[in-house]
């Protein structure tokens, strides 16, 4: 996923810790503070979180139900704020922000009494008798930090998990999306617990500023770049970290699909997920050389069929949030030899930031938009003598944090699944696997760290706490596990480490020699 913060910043944020901290800031009331009053706020919040104020399972509920009520009565300020940040077709607003936030949200609810309970587990001969349990506790003062290309979504969804774990929470908002940004700033606080959940707005300084505090979990949503910084900073405070990235997920097609079908869903998780600027929208597909033509023809047709002759000027698709976003994929079309691998779209509106949906057949391995993640609506189409041969193309590449697969064959789908290495796995659509709160969404290697949604999300704010406790009544008859160490005593603990209920016996009643 490209980062929250501009593809100009890069240069300066490679070097974060010589960035001014001494800047101005909007906290979440929309009052300008400093930078030395930001720790003032961090504090504030471990205090509060310090004195208990976050543990009980009625303020936990009490934080759900306020942004559940948030999503409710501010519905028409989200996709205003959305429709200015990203031109966002409203159906595709709520699909895939409003309602999917609202599902995790209510999913939290009914579940969360089940995830606050401890876990009973199993205890060992060796150590009875006593009982042993797991219990979930809360991290802290966590951060969140989002993305801009579903700006709202990728706020609530950490924050859902980190109030239900019983954290208090910063949240920064993505200044790329700077609408949805100014909406959290504005609403949040008037649904939740401000002594403990706060809204920080600001670009890359502040960004940095935020960095430098200490924090018990950092959640990023960005790209591979800054989540290296967001790692470094992390690592001066030994903090964990959450890294939810991206990465270049790849389609297999297969030739005997469906393919009016299969075209049409693997059409929508690419151009109507964002217009491609989504960590898990297709970037690029793989196909024989003796499919492609058809696969080809079937993208022109739907394409017509979803966006009309003129996808500029469609209502459907979501533009380009920037104007360096817009020259870094015009910078992939005009790349030397590309213009002439474009065989469906290529049309661009700088002013109005619009790119239209662009399909390429056979780039070179070796040009940038094979090499970097693309992030937007250009998709080039890979062709190879044999399906197999996509296993050695995926694999060559780093871990993507999705890889998508269309086929009726199931031997094909299993070696597809024990093959590829990937975040997450759909076979015969794309993306709608995030939909399921009993799936753990995350990246693997550069895709990501760390994993979310349902459960997922509570477990990634939680510390699993390890606790055994036992009584008092047969420590008197057990003598083998203290000294003076006799040949008897050692033989007595070798077997009872190794579950000798015979050994237990004897070394409770004192049957074994001194």
């Amino acid at each position: 996923m490209f980062p929250s913060l501009e593809h100009s910043t890069f240069p300066q944020l490679l070097h974060p810790y010589l960035l001014s901290v001494s800047c101005l800031f909007s906290d979440s009331s929309g009052v300008r503070i400093t930078a030395a009053q930001m720790e003032t706020l961090v504090n504030d919040l471990r205090r509060s979180f310090q004195a208990g104020k976050t543990m009980p399972y009625e303020w936990r509920v009490a934080q759900l139900e306020g942004i559940l009520r948030l999503m409710k009565e501010r519905e028409k300020e989200i996709m205003e704020a959305l429709w200015s940040d990203l031109a966002k077709p409203r159906t595709e607003a709520y699909l895939h922000e409003i309602s999917l936030s609202k599902a995790g949200c209510k999913f939290a609810l009914k579940e969360l009494k089940n995830w606050m309970k401890p876990e009973k587990v199993s205890s060992l001969i060796a150590t009875f008798s006593s009982t042993a349990q797991i219990v979930p506790e809360p991290l802290g003062v966590v951060l969140v930090i989002s993305a801009w290309n579903y700006p709202f979504a990728l706020i609530i969804d950490p924050l859902i998990g980190a109030v239900a774990a019983g954290n208090a929470v910063v949240l920064k908002p993505s200044e790329v999306a700077p609408s949805t940004s100014a909406f959290f700033a504005k609403f949040l606080p008037q649904y939740v617990d401000t002594s403990c959940i706060q809204v920080v707005e600001g670009a890359v300084t502040e960004t940095t500023a935020l960095l430098e505090q200490k924090w018990d979990k950092i959640f990023y949503t960005g790209s591979g770049r800054v989540g290296r910084i967001v790692m470094a900073a992390a690592a001066k405070h030994l903090t964990p970290v959450t890294l939810e990235l991206g990465g270049k997920c790849p389609v297999v097609f297969d030739s005997d699909v469906n393919l009016k079908v299969a075209v049409k869903r693997m059409a929508i998780g690419k151009w109507g997920c964002n217009n491609g600027q989504a960590c898990i929208a297709p970037d690029y597909i793989i196909t024989t050389k003796s499919f492609a033509p058809k696969l080809v023809d079937a993208l022109k047709e739907t394409l017509k069929e979803f966006y009309g002759e003129d996808p500029l000027e469609s209502a459907d698709l979501s533009r380009i949030v920037s104007s360096n976003h817009f020259r870094r994929l015009t910078d992939f079309l005009d790349e030397e030899s590309i213009p002439e691998k474009i065989v469906h779209g290529g049309e661009r509106d700088e002013k109005h930031l619009n790119i239209a949906p662009t399909v390429l057949l056979d780039v070179p391995h070796d040009s940038l938009i094979m090499k970097d993640e693309i992030f937007g609506p250009l998709l080039p189409i890979i062709t190879v003598e044999n399906l197999e041969d996509c296993f050695e193309l995926i694999n060559s590449r780093p871990k993507p944090l999705a890889a998508y697969l269309f086929s009726k064959n199931k031997r094909l789908e299993e070696e597809f699944v024990q093959k590829v290495f990937a975040g997450g796995i759909l076979i015969n659509d794309v993306a709608f696997h995030v939909a399921n709160p009993h799936l753990p969404f995350g990246g693997v290697g550069e895709s990501g760290t760390g994993a979310y949604h349902g459960k997922f999300s509570f477990d990634t704010f939680s510390h699993k706490k390890a606790v055994l406790s036992r009584g008092y009544a047969t420590e008197m008859r057990i003598r083998a596990r203290y000294p003076p160490y006799t040949h008897h005593k050692q033989i007595i603990l070798r077997r009872v480490i190794d579950g000798s209920l015979i050994a237990l016996f004897l070394g409770l009643f004192g049957l074994h020699r001194d």
